[in-house]
This record gives structure tokens, C-alpha cells and sequence, in this order.
């Protein structure tokens, strides 16, 4: 039942629509159904979703995610992005699991949500500040306990991608949708309720809650992915040994051989770590570690996630710990999209490499990139105004000499796995029909029969993706892979954590389909799942199609470039090999 509020008349009127409990399906609903074909992202008439669902915010281990939604400025198809941390338990708090926003206010302004009733107040004294100080200024209004989702500078800009920043930390990062907030004059969204505590969410069986509970604080010891997430320095703390050649974007994907750059050691980031509010509500594993170099201004925005370091270093030639853990916090800070930001920075290292953007920023230069980020974020200059734009329009205004060093999908920039060592990730991001995610499936290599996480192999048998060597690419790569996106679609689709998930993470589907039971007090079962993934897919595939969104094609170097050295020399997309494995995804979900 989400309250639908429009900005420029400042009415609010609830929609019933029983039956409904996911979290990005009813907002994929309302896209389709109140707004025309072909609106801009940024007219008032755009709809703008945000949700916790009816599971998002329990206090529960894997229910943490609150879901942001609305038609990409980067993209022009659907972009959904999730936001970890407490800020869904702060809008079930407040007495509200969803909002669907329409409209511009006058000036800028912020929506709080209290005891049931969703308001706006003037923000005009909050324009211009980061994200940290907007959370500071309004808690300050309305209590240190209000949860707080805010843009910063590059969202009032309109950056096409800007991200939304919630409680300081915890960002949804992906397609530019704090942008969007921008293009409404919309600050921010205040949370001001009774959150319940730990274990006293409503909840129809709150004993099996407790049990999940209990088995999930007993796996971190022993489910390996779990283990990295909860220890230090963390998921997202890349140490140890340099990864393969071609298994990480380096200088914008353009070198695939021995590249010289360092992984920082455990010990660089000893007195880096920032204390923060823990774990997300209801889950005992704490995966978002907050890091920034000692003396940053602003610290507390430094939430880390696993592709920072590889699209802010090594895709930008840096493999300096503190210059990325600095530009990291202040993309934070300023509402930017770490992925896109540091793909339309190399787009530009490369163009200005080869000659193809006269002045532009080098590749492997740490002192410039704070003044990047910032300039983005202001579009200050020309250069600033330009990559503001993202990799893909700033292609298109430099010229086809320098199309084929946007390394994007859909106008959206790849995240930082290469897809030729790992053809199922090229797949998903090529057709996922919101645009390329990291974490929209797992990883080829997890499944791999001698490289892989042979504990995760059942799992996914239970939904037909037999472990296969990570190299091959065929119809049942199509298919495989297409049935693994189903199922993490299912988790995106009703708010669950793909980071607490099956099939690599502790919470089998056996334990989600309890836990979902447990909460909902109804039979939900993996077919259930399955459905509301697909659902998912179809809802996010028909607004792209009804969209003109981009061709599920990935850029040609993954076709035409392969690996030069290591165990995955050689490996490149053979294209009529994609084009056979693209088809047998398409067959797979129905789709023609």
C-alpha cells in the first residue's frame, strides 16, 4: 500500500493494491501505468519509488535493503538501486513501507515520513551541502534517531549519475537516481518513527526468526564469503595477492597482462577503519565496513563497497590505498556513483591517451582525482560539464573516434569484473533489462567444477545451473545463466540480501523460504521465489522495450581483445558463440 505523493501540489493519497509484498515489482507497476512513454527522467511527471516492502527493515538477517526505483537519466530504462544499512527499518518505523513520488516542489524541500503521515518542508538552507551534513541538519530538526536517504551537490547538478546516500554510509549508488531526487527539488527523505528493536519486529513466527537468526550468527565461521564479509578488513578490502590477469578492469579495461599495480596488504588499512552504526538491523554480519584515510574532512561517508577499489584504482591506474579510500568518501559525500563515476574517468584517461580529448585527465595520476570528483560533481568547466554526462553521452559529443572507449551497456558503465575470463557475467550484464550490476548474479568462477565454492554447487542444482568450467560459452551458459539471474532477481524483487544469500552465502533457499514464511505467515516456497524474480525481469524488460532502451550488446573490446597473459590467456567473447549463448537466455525467460 504505498502512499503516493506529489511534490507540486503536496498531496498525498494512498493506493490500495492487496496482495502485493515485494519491494521493486509494485514500483515497476506504478512506472508503467502513471507515466507516459518516453518522459524525460527529469519531468516533474516522472515517478520516483521507494519501498522497504513488507520485508525490507525486519529485524532479520538478509532483510535489511530498502529499494530506490525510477527511469535511469543514464540508462532511460528502469534503474533500481538498494541501499543497505538501517534506513528501511527507519521507513517501516515511521508507519510507511512504500512511497511513490511524483511532481517538482517550488524549491528544494524534503518529504518526512512520521507515525503514518508523509509531509514536505523546505530544504532551501541544505542546498549546496554534501550528504553527511544534510543527515547532521535534519536529525538536528528531527532527532539523532531519524533515518535519513539525501543527495548531495552532484544530485542537485543532476549528474546522470548521482546517488542517494542513506544515514551517511549507505548508498544506492546505481543510475543516477539521486539525480532524479535533484530533477524534484527533492533533498531528501526523513524517517521519524519507533523502529522496532532487534527480535520485536512484526512478525507472524518471531521463534523461527530467532532460529534463522541464531544459524546465521553460527555460519560466519564457516561460510568462507561470510567469514570475509564479517572480518577485517572486509568484503570490500581487497588484500592478498594481485588477481589473475582479466579478472579486474585495468585502465579501462584496456590491459589484460602483467599492469604493475599492487592489492593493498591487510595492515595498509590499520587505522583507516571508521566506527559506525554495525550491522544492518536484525543481521549480526557487519559486510559494509566504513574506511577513509586519517585527517579526511569527512569520514563518516567512506561506507566501502567491493567495487571501489577497482573502479576508482585500478581501472584508473591508482593503486594508491588512500588516495581511493578518499575519493570513495567523498563520492559519498557528494552523491556520486563510484562505478560510473571512475568508467566515465577512464573513458576520458584513455580518449586523452590516445589523442582523442585534447587536456583530459591521464591515467595513474592520484593527485588529480580529488579535483575530478569534485569538478564532476560541480560540472565545473567544461571537462567537469562533459563527464558529468557519463562515458556514453560524452562519447557521443566527442565523436565516433571515441565510441569504442565507453565501456558501457545501455549508457551505463560496466562494473569492474571483466566479463571475458567470466562469459555469464558478460551475459547478465548485456541483458539484464535495468542495466550491468555486479551483484545482479554470481560470479562464473564461484561454480567453476575445480576453481569454484563446491558447497554452493547444490544450491544451484536446486534451480538447474550445474557447475561448468568458467571458460565455456554455449546455450547452456545462455541458460545457466539466465536461471541464476532468476533467482537473484527474486531476492532483488522482495528486498532480501544477495550478500546473506543462497547459492554462496549462508541463507539457503530453504532458509529464505522460511524466513519469508516466518515473517509473512504465509507458505512461501522456492517456487514462489522464482516467480517473483521472473516477474521482476518481465516488468523491468517491458518498460525497456516500451522505452526504445539500448541493445543487450556489450562493447566490442570484450569481443575482439582477449586476455594476454596468465591462466585466462585467450579468453575473449567469440561473438557467435554470445549471440548462440544470448539466445538460449532469452529462451529461457520467455522472452523473444
Amino acid at each position: 500500500m504505498p502512499f503516493i505523493v506529489d511534490l507540486t501540489s503536496g498531496n498525498v493519497e494512498k493506493e490500495q493494491h492487496p496482495g502485493e509484498i515485494g519491494g521493486s515489482v509494485p514500483g515497476l507497476r506504478l512506472m508503467a501505468g502513471r507515466t507516459p512513454a518516453g518522459l524525460d527522467p527529469y519531468d516533474p511527471g516522472a515517478l520516483l519509488y521507494v519501498a522497504a516492502g513488507a520485508l525490507g527493515g525486519t529485524a532479520a538477517p538478509g532483510l535489511a535493503k530498502a529499494v530506490f526505483l525510477a527511469k535511469s537519466p543514464l540508462t532511460g530504462v528502469a534503474g533500481e538501486s538498494h541501499a543497505l544499512g538501517p534506513f528501511a527499518a527507519g521507513l517501516r518505523g515511521a508507519g510507511v513501507r512504500a512511497l511513490a513520488v511524483t511532481g517538482r516542489a517550488a524549491r528544494l524541500s524534503y518529504l518526512l515520513v512520521r507515525d503514518g503521515q508523509v509531509s514536505l518542508h523546505d530544504a532551501s538552507e541544505l542546498r549546496g551541502l554534501g550528504t553527511a551534513a544534510t543527515t547532521d541538519a535534519l536529525r538536528a530538526r528531527h532527532g539523532q534517531g531519524a533515518h535519513v536517504a539525501a543527495i548531495g551537490p552532484a544530485g542537485e547538478n543532476l549528474v546522470r549519475y548521482a546517488s542517494i546516500v542513506t544515514d551517511h554510509a549507505y548508498a544506492a549508488g546505481r543510475y543516477g537516481l539521486g539525480a532524479v531526487f535533484g530533477a524534484k527539488n527533492l533533498k531528501a527523505v526523513v524517517c521519524v518513527g519507533e523502529v522496532p528493536a532487534e527480535g520485536a519486529a512484526e512478525v507472524a513466527d518471531p521463534g523461527a526468526v530467532a532460529g534463522l537468526a541464531a544459524f546465521y550468527r553460527g555460519s560466519l565461521a564457516t561460510n568462507p564469503l561470510a567469514a570475509i564479509q564479517a572480518g577485517m578488513p572486509g568484503f570490500a578490502g581487497w588484500v592478498g595477492d594481485p588477481p589473475a590477469p582479466g579478472y579486474a578492469a585495468v585502465r579501462n579495461f584496456s590491459v589484460t597482462g602483467a599492469h604493475g599495480l599492487r592489492v593493498p596488504s591487510a595492515g595498509d588499512y590499520d587505522g583507516r577503519a571508521v566506527a559506525t552504526t554495525g550491522a544492518c538491523p536484525g543481521c549480526p554480519n557487519d559486510c559494509l565496513k566504513v574506511y577513509a584515510p586519517p585527517g579526511l574532512a569527512e569520514r563518516r561517508t567512506g561506507g566501502l563497497g567491493q567495487e571501489a577499489f577497482l573502479s576508482l584504482g585500478w581501472n584508473l591506474g591508482i593503486d594508491d590505498l588512500d588516495t581511493v579510500l578518499a575519493a570513495n568518501a567523498r563520492c559519498n559525500d557528494l552523491g556520486l556513483d563510484p562505478v560510473s563515476l571512475g568508467g566515465t574517468l577512464a573513458f576520458a584517461m584513455e580518449c586523452a591517451e590516445r589523442g582523442l580529448l585534447p587536456g583530459g585527465p591521464a591515467f595513474g595520476d592520484p593527485v588529480a582525482l580529488p579535483g575530478l570528483v569534485d569538478d564532476v560533481a560541480a560540472r565545473t568547466g567544461e571537462m567537469g560539464d562533459l563527464l558529468a554526462e557519463g562515458a556514453a553521452r560524452a562519447a557521443a559529443k566527442l565523436g565516433p573516434a571515441t565510441a569504442p572507449y565507453a565501456m558501457t551497456v545501455k549508457g551505463a558503465e560496466l562494473p569492474c569484473f571483466d566479463p571475458r575470463v567470466q562469459p555469464g557475467i558478460g551475459l547478465g550484464y548485456a541483458i539484464a533489462p535495468g542495466g550491468p550490476r555486479y551483484d545482479a548474479l554470481e560470479h562464473d568462477l564461484d561454480f567453476d567444477p575445480v576453481a569454484g565454492l563446491p558447497y554452493s554447487f547444490g544450491e544451484a542444482r536446486r534451480i538447474g545451473a550445474e557447475p561448468a568450467p568458467v571458460a565455456g560459452l554455449d546455450a547452456e551458459r545462455g541458460r545457466r545463466t539466465a536461471r541464476l539471474l532468476r533467482l537473484w532477481s527474486g531476492l532483488d524483487a522482495l528486498n532480501l540480501c544477495v550478500f546473506a544469500s543462497s547459492p554462496t552465502r549462508p541463507l539457503t533457499i530453504d532458509h529464505l523460504s522460511a524466513l519469508v514464511t516466518a515473517v509473512l505467515g504465509r507458505e512461501f516456497t522456492l517456487d514462489d521465489l522464482l516467480a517473483a524474480g521472473q516477474a521482476r525481469l518481465d516488468g523491468m524488460r517491458a518498460y525497456a522495450i516500451r522505452e526504445g532502451g539500448g541493445p543487450d550488446e556489450l562493447p566490442a573490446r570484450m569481443h575482439e581483445e582477449p586476455v594476454t597473459a596468465g591462466p585466462h590467456e585467450g579468453a575473449v567473447l567469440d561473438r557467435a558463440s554470445f549471440e548462440l549463448a544470448r539466445a538460449a537466455f532469452y529462451e529461457e525467460l520467455g522472452w523473444r
